[in-house]
């Protein structure tokens, strides 16, 4: 009787077990993307338009994945959804990547890089005749960017002062730039009655801009760091990549054949992107952008060590990655990324 007992209480503590024990997690069959106001993103709207996302996830044994596509202006507000749990992934400049990584570096919420989307050069344009560089902006210049500060174009607006000024005044320029949608700065830009006389913005607006006679070019980016840099990449969060194995193999291949795709048929990506965003820009004149000498749609990330170095220097990153495979997931680390 008493064996009887044991026998019984032993069974109920395996039970136990493995009623306690963690069951494993089922792959989610949802996504959140999110981008910004630009040109730099045609791979979602590839993505969207094809249906690669889902034809890489039912590869993978995921039916019916729901996918939901949505538009940030700025890191910042991307940056809080990712972290909020809001979105799954965001796509941006480098500094809000390297931003958001030195804050959850080590962390379980940590964040990392997908890959790089495109490297193109963004231009700061002015309505005033009189300002030829960085240093003939006055106190009543106003710079419109997508965010103060933690834009990239805010950042290279900050290394362009340090080269300018010197290292300790690279936030000489800060206190002229004001958050603004690309849109709604190129209005402004263009219609001359706003305080706002500059505008460092992104493709295709920077290039309407400088349709408008008496516009010109004041700041190129490439010029400040030097050549070519990544101008948009997508990251995401570590859990995200960890408990989704099967759904991040399938972004990653989706995001690599819609790559593949823009850089074939860069006319047809053009012609994407106006319905999209309902553009009234002639088909020709986007497309010339898509296809421009500077453009490259590659995932690889390029000079994106060359942020990370000035963002530590001046004191805005903590943590600076040794290298740029620190930065992004090992699925892109056979590529040659800088």
């Amino acid at each position: 009787m008493k064996r009887s007992v044991a026998v019984l209480a032993i069974a109920a503590g395996v039970a136990l077990l493995f009623a306690s024990a963690p069951h494993a997690r089922a792959e989610t069959n949802e996504i959140r993307l999110a981008r910004q106001f630009s040109m730099g993103y045609l791979q979602f709207n590839m993505m969207e338009h094809r249906k690669l996302l889902e034809k890489y996830a039912e590869k993978e044994g995921i039916k019916d994945l729901k996918i939901t596509w949505l538009t940030f202006n700025g890191p910042s507000a991307m940056n809080d959804a990712l972290i909020s749990g809001s979105v799954d992934i965001v796509a941006g400049g480098v500094p809000g990547l390297l931003t958001l990584w030195n804050r959850t570096h080590g962390t379980p919420q940590e964040v990392r890089g997908i890959s790089a989307l495109s490297s193109q050069p963004f231009l700061m344009n002015t309505r005033k005749p009189n300002i030829k560089s960085i240093r003939d902006l006055t106190d009543n210049d106003k710079i419109a960017v997508p965010s103060v500060k933690v834009s990239v174009q805010a950042v290279v607006l900050q290394m362009a002062a340090a080269k300018q000024f010197g290292d300790k005044d690279y936030g000489k320029l800060d206190h002229l730039t004001v958050s603004m949608s690309p849109p709604d700065a190129t209005i402004a830009l263009m219609s001359g009655g706003s305080e706002v006389t500059c505008v460092f913005s992104v493709p295709p607006y920077q290039y309407q801009q400088l349709e408008k006679e008496g516009i010109h070019t004041v700041l190129n980016s490439y010029d400040v760091l030097g050549g070519p840099h990544s101008f948009t990449v997508a990251w995401t969060s570590k859990k995200f990549h960890d408990d989704n194995p099967k759904l991040y193999k399938a972004l990653v291949a989706a995001l690599k054949e819609a790559t593949e795709m823009v850089d074939k048929d860069r006319r047809g990506a053009a012609a994407l992107w106006i319905q999209d965003v309902k553009s009234k820009l002639p088909l020709d004149f986007a497309a010339g952008i898509v296809a421009g000498k500077q453009v490259k749609w590659t995932m690889a990330p390029e000079n994106a060590m060359k942020f990370a170095a000035f963002m530590h220097k001046v004191g805005t990153l903590k943590s600076e990655p040794k290298s740029w495979k620190d930065l992004f997931f090992p699925e892109i680390h056979d590529l040659n990324g800088s």
